[in-house]
C-alpha cells in the first residue's frame, strides 16, 4: 500500500462554512481533512471549468467575491 503525503496547510473558511462542515464531519464521524478531501474529489471536475482569473476580460461580470479581476 502507497503511503500518503501529508502536508499541513492552514486553510481559511467563512464561520458559517466552518460550522457548516464541522457538522457534517461530526455527523459522518469523520474528520474536517478528510470532509474537505472527500468535498474536493467531488466538486473537482466543475471547478476546473471554471474560467482562471487571467482568462475573465474586465467587462464580465464580478465573480463571488464581489471583485472584478
Amino acid at each position: 500500500m502507497a503511503s500518503s503525503d501529508k502536508r499541513k496547510q492552514s486553510l481559511y473558511f467563512p464561520e458559517q462554512m466552518l460550522k457548516e462542515i464541522q457538522e457534517e464531519a461530526a455527523r459522518q464521524d469523520r474528520s474536517l481533512s478528510w470532509i474537505v478531501q472527500k468535498a474536493w474529489k467531488i466538486a473537482r471536475k466543475d471547478i476546473m471549468k471554471y474560467p482562471s482569473v487571467n482568462e475573465i476580460s474586465d467587462d464580465e461580470p464580478d465573480d463571488e467575491r464581489g471583485r472584478n479581476e
